[in-house]
């Protein structure tokens, strides 16, 4: 195996660790993208695409020539010389063996390679939606948690208000016989007015008549010192 070929094989060999490294199911999305953001990965960024597409274009060269070996040595021209000598039968076997063997290294590298970038971004995806949905069900339960807060404030009032209610019935009830209480008073209050102002207007014609009996008397004790007496009568 020549050179080139040594380092496509290995270099596939380091493709399918990584895969399956890649692939090993209890390493979670989150814990990939706490290693792709490292500092040596943003350092490396800027050359990612081009390394990516450097590799692809050189695998697919490879791949090519590795086709361009297969017909070469399977076409109808190498098998006539092989009929001839055995020799040579042999050693055309093993350059078309070699050949398919670099065809299938050169095209499992270019699949893996493509495999493991696409693996790569969808352990990146999962792990940005992982946490977004960790983002929304934190939104989605803080607006639980406020929806329930909320229904609680109401209930508490709805509470607050039918207490208030029950107290302003029990004032408003109270209110009532306060004045119930108070407008029978004032009816007891009035007819006691009534009775005090006929009383007093009793008192008035009482007093009007005793006036007047006053008068009376006092005139006729004025009339009685103003007749001459008989005494005085005999002495004339």
């Amino acid at each position: 195996m020549t050179l080139q070929w040594t380092a496509v094989a290995f270099f596939l060999y380091a493709e399918i660790v990584v895969n399956v490294i890649l692939c090993i199911p209890f390493i979670s999305a989150k814990r990939w993208r706490r290693v792709f953001s490292w500092g040596i990965w943003n350092w490396l960024s800027p050359y990612w695409n081009k390394c990516f597409f450097t590799m692809i274009m050189v695998l697919i060269v490879l791949f090519l020539d590795a086709i361009r070996e297969v017909q070469k040595y399977s076409g109808p021209d190498p098998m006539q010389d092989a009929k001839v000598n055995p020799n040579v039968y042999d050693h055309i076997h093993m350059k078309l063996f070699r050949a398919q063997r670099n065809l299938y290294i050169s095209g499992f590298s270019i699949f893996l390679w493509l495999i493991m970038r696409r693996v790569v971004t969808l352990l990146n995806q999962v792990a940005v939606s992982a946490e977004s949905s960790a983002a929304l069900q934190a939104q989605m339960d803080n607006m639980a948690n406020a929806v329930k807060q909320h229904e609680e404030d109401n209930k508490r009032l709805r509470q607050a208000l039918l207490d208030e209610e029950k107290t302003v019935v029990a004032k408003n009830q109270q209110l009532k016989l306060e004045i119930q209480k108070l407008e029978s008073q004032l009816k007891t209050s009035e007819s006691a007015v009534h009775r005090a102002q006929a009383e007093v207007e009793a008192m008035k014609k009482q007093a009007k008549g005793l006036a007047q009996e006053y008068d009376r008397l006092l005139s006729e004790h004025h009339q009685l010192q103003n007749q001459p007496s008989a005494s005085d009568k005999k002495d004339q």
